[in-house]
């Protein structure tokens, strides 16, 4: 019993009964009922202008995404002819590539950024376009082999019947720098080129085998489809459960490094608020930020173990750069170090803004800013940049975009699956099927 109700009991006083409740239309809740009614109309309003804000950015990175395809550049480089000891031989395969290219350059269709460069810019070296391509200069190089002419012809005039179509071109590309890219875009617009090239040369090689009166019976081959390109992924995007740890578990890690305010805040509290002097207010952030790296560096050793738990290849030996390969790992059994201390870095990144709101503005708008973090990083982190407006160019910025750096490892794939030389631009995606 309190103070006042003994002392009303000693005075002899009854104490007062609550207020009966009322109904909701009761002339005594007038001003409840205006006040309520404004505050809910404002806070809906409010989320409402929110929700069509933040929302568009997500929608609005893949606007008219299709207007952008030419920023996806793709190098043609035509060797055919052009090396020794082909260099006697007059190409026809090359320059039947070329100008296929151009035709679709010059069409209103739309198509990769097709880009002609001379086998000079790269020292007449094919070596050294996949290694452009692996460093990320281009999305992927459609290459013309040297002997392309020089094999064909011999085939029809000797009678070379382990000739290979297929050994006249090729399609270099790196699908694990960004799988989505690729699979939807690059290698269904490189699909067209190869039908497109052989549609365009087969009928005029034909026409020149009929004149020159060749006998083809050994090598019917030669004659359809005579020519062809070779798909080459210097690193594919495998296994399928890496997926989750490029994509949707990388949003997981944000609301994670989140959820480390509310959970530890009642801890911190405790050295401003007791029977006991508060710390001083600089030691106590000090002592906030540290903490927070702690917590930081345990979650995320957790969060990476899930990946080693569903066995993502973190021991595999590293790969040469211009070679196809599954799954190198550039640190041998130091990836999966590498890829923690990545995922730690990401965590920071991404737990920090989130700490510094919820002090900031605090519940329940801080709710509002994690809408807004997990939104922007998405927008910026799945997909390529390189086909968002211009006013996207923050993303390489935001700490998903950056820690996505993870599988290149969106770079964390090229630490834990590439070669240590490379200089990877940009993603987690290479960790699983780069180098760095």
């Amino acid at each position: 019993m309190s103070s006042d109700k003994v002392q009303m009991a000693e005075a002899g006083d009854k104490a007062e009964a609550p207020p009966a409740a009322v109904s909701f239309f009761d002339p005594a809740l007038k001003a409840a009922r205006r006040s309520v009614f404004f505050q809910w109309g404002r806070t809906v309003l409010l989320l409402c202008v929110f929700i069509l804000c933040i929302l568009s950015l997500f929608w609005a990175v893949q606007f008219q995404a299709e207007s952008r395809f030419p920023a996806l550049t793709v190098w043609v480089v035509d060797f055919d002819g052009q090396l020794e000891p082909y260099r006697n031989e007059t190409p026809i395969v090359g320059p039947a590539v070329t100008d296929v290219v151009n035709q679709i350059l010059d069409s209103s269709s739309e198509h990769l950024g097709y880009t002609i460069k001379s086998p000079a810019e790269f020292n007449n070296d094919p070596w050294a376009v996949r290694q452009s391509v692996y460093d990320e200069h281009a999305y992927a190089a459609v290459i013309v082999n040297s002997n392309a002419t020089a094999l064909l012809r011999n085939a029809v005039t000797n009678g070379n019947s382990s000739y290979d179509p297929y050994g006249a071109a090729e399609f270099v590309m790196i699908s694990a720098r960004d799988p989505t890219t690729y699979y939807n875009y690059i290698i269904p617009f490189l699909s067209d080129l190869d039908l497109a090239v052989r549609s365009y040369f087969g009928p005029r090689w034909i026409q020149t085998v009929a004149q020159e009166g060749y006998n083809i019976s050994k090598v019917p081959q030669a004659i359809n489809p005579a020519i062809g390109f070779t798909s080459i992924d210097l690193r594919p995007f495998a296994p399928a459960v890496i997926t989750p740890a490029v994509s949707i578990g990388l949003i997981y890690l944000i609301i994670l490094a989140f959820f480390n305010t509310p959970f530890m805040m009642p801890i911190h509290i405790q050295f401003i608020k007791g029977n006991h002097p508060p710390l001083k207010i600089p030691q106590w952030l000090l002592w906030r930020i540290l903490s927070n790296i702690g917590t930081y560096f345990c979650l995320s050793l957790f969060y990476s173990f899930v990946s080693l738990a569903f066995q993502i290849p973190f021991t595999n030996p590293s790969a040469p750069d211009t070679q196809s390969a599954n799954n190198p790992n550039a640190y041998g059994h130091g990836s999966f170090v590498v890829y923690w201390m990545l995922n730690w870095v990401g965590m920071c990144a991404l737990g920090f803004p989130c700490e510094n709101m919820a002090m900031i503005i605090g519940l329940p708008w801080s709710a509002l800013f994690l809408i807004f973090w997990v939104i922007t990083n998405v927008a910026t982190g799945f997909y390529a940049l390189d086909l968002a407006p211009g006013f996207f160019r923050w993303g390489y910025a935001w700490p998903l975009h950056r820690s996505k750096l993870f599988p290149h490892l969106s770079q964390s794939t090229k630490l834990i699956y590439g070669s240590r030389r490379g200089t990877p631009h940009h993603s987690l995606r290479y960790a699983f099927s780069h180098r760095a």
